[in-house]
């Protein structure tokens, strides 16, 4: 089965360019193509050569300390909140008084155990505006 044909036809990379580089410039082309989302070194290329340009990717490792606590206390929050669901659950379908304060009691405890992890949650975000904010 043969291949398609491109719809557009001005667009097909159908002029081979060969060319011999430096160590030194192709280590600079390869450190391009790892930082940009480029596929290949001739990707870079042809992105130098039509004066495109280059967008790259910079990962800030001081945030992955931050970004962690914030997932833990996000699975945390989850799980408070499945509790409170089941709370509610048997607080609605409990018949005397007793268990229904029970069960209400309950419930507010879990509410308090949102409102510190929220408070926690806020002082990280915090400190997250002030670190992003010194950069402006």
């Amino acid at each position: 089965m043969s291949r398609k044909k491109a719809i557009d036809q001005d667009t097909l990379l159908d002029y081979p360019v060969r060319t011999r580089v430096t160590t030194d410039t192709g280590k600079r082309l390869e450190k391009i193509k790892m930082e940009s989302g480029c596929q290949s070194i001739s990707e870079v290329a042809r992105i130098i050569l039509s004066d495109q340009p280059i967008k790259c990717f910079y990962m800030d490792v001081s945030m992955n300390a931050p970004m962690e606590q914030m997932a833990l206390i996000r699975k945390e929050l989850k799980a408070i909140g499945i509790n409170i669901n089941q709370q509610t659950r048997y607080f609605n379908s409990s018949k005397s008084d007793a268990q229904r304060s029970f069960y209400a009691i309950k419930t507010a405890d879990l509410y308090r155990q949102v409102g510190s992890k929220v408070d926690e949650l806020l002082s990280i975000v915090n400190q997250l505006a002030v670190k992003w904010l010194q950069g402006s």
